[in-house]
């Protein structure tokens, strides 16, 4: 299809059958500006040459007009093509505005691996529905690139991480929802992200407003940091005072231990008692004469 199609603007094969890869031929599209494969049994990775899409990146390509020629010899005009679509979780028919139209719509199949980075270089990109698959990893950094995208829908995946802080540069989104993924931290703060309803962050390990639950992040001060030093001290194994403990009671049954079990160390033990005692006598003696 991407070899003898290669103009082709408008792929809409949505709601079949088809099962299998998705053909990297479709990369060569480059003048493609509508792609929608949902509702099939598609698997394997979204290929990364997706960023081949050059019409979905270049403004410019929005003055082309989708006509064609009536064959009709009692009309002598060209009709206009026209499209129902799928945007926005509405279906709607586009016609004259549908050379405007930017949008891929890959939903309820069977894809996994990541969101292709390449996807961030579709400026022009409008619409973008990833929803219900078995995508992983991390939603792309430089998503905020994507200046134009009025629409994301990444629900009902396995993706982790925090939500990228550059999603608060989307100023034309109108529609967002991340519900039902890994994904855990902060809900980035913008004037756009705080007006979805709390519904678009469900399903997750998420917490600011819209939701519910508050993050509680608080930067400790040094009293703080002394009494987790200290905290962390009592917890832990102080082995000074362990090799103290240790060498007290080696020392102490290396000394006594013979005396309770060898008479005659007993014996002569106190024997030398004694004999310490009578010097000890005898020296005070001596000193008290000095005194007189």
């Amino acid at each position: 299809m991407g070899e003898r199609f290669s103009r082709i603007k408008i792929l809409i094969l949505r709601s079949n059958k088809f099962q299998g890869l998705l053909p990297r031929e479709l990369c060569n599209l480059t003048s493609l500006q509508i792609l929608d494969l949902a509702y099939n049994n598609l698997f394997g990775n979204i290929p990364r040459c997706i960023s081949n899409f050059s019409v979905m990146m270049r403004e410019s390509e929005m003055d082309d007009d989708i006509e064609y020629p009536s064959n009709n010899v009692y009309f002598n005009s060209s009709f206009m093509e026209d499209a129902l679509l799928v945007n926005k979780g509405e279906m709607a028919k586009y016609s004259t505005i549908l050379k405007f139209v930017r949008m891929i719509d890959l939903s309820k199949n069977n894809f996994s691996g990541g969101v292709p980075v390449g996807v961030t270089d579709l400026s022009t990109l409008q619409s973008l529905n990833l929803s219900h698959n078995s995508l992983t990893g991390r939603i792309p950094e430089n998503i905020g690139a994507m200046s134009s995208l009025e629409s994301i829908d990444f629900s009902g995946n396995q993706l982790s991480g925090e939500i990228p802080q550059s999603i608060s540069k989307l100023t034309f989104l109108s529609v967002l929802n991340l519900s039902n993924n890994k994904l855990s931290g902060r809900i980035p703060s913008s004037t756009q992200l705080q007006t979805f309803s709390a519904s678009s962050f469900t399903g997750n390990e998420l917490c600011g407003p819209p939701l519910s639950n508050n993050c509680t992040v608080s930067v400790p001060t040094s009293v703080d940091q002394n009494r987790g030093e200290k905290e962390g001290n009592e917890d832990g194994v102080d082995w000074f005072y362990v090799s103290m403990a240790l060498g007290f009671v080696v020392g102490f049954w290396s000394f006594v231990g013979p005396l309770f079990f060898n008479r005659r160390w007993r014996r002569m033990y106190f024997q030398f008692l004694n004999r310490l005692q009578d010097k000890l006598g005898s020296v005070n003696d001596v000193i008290s004469g000095y005194d007189i």
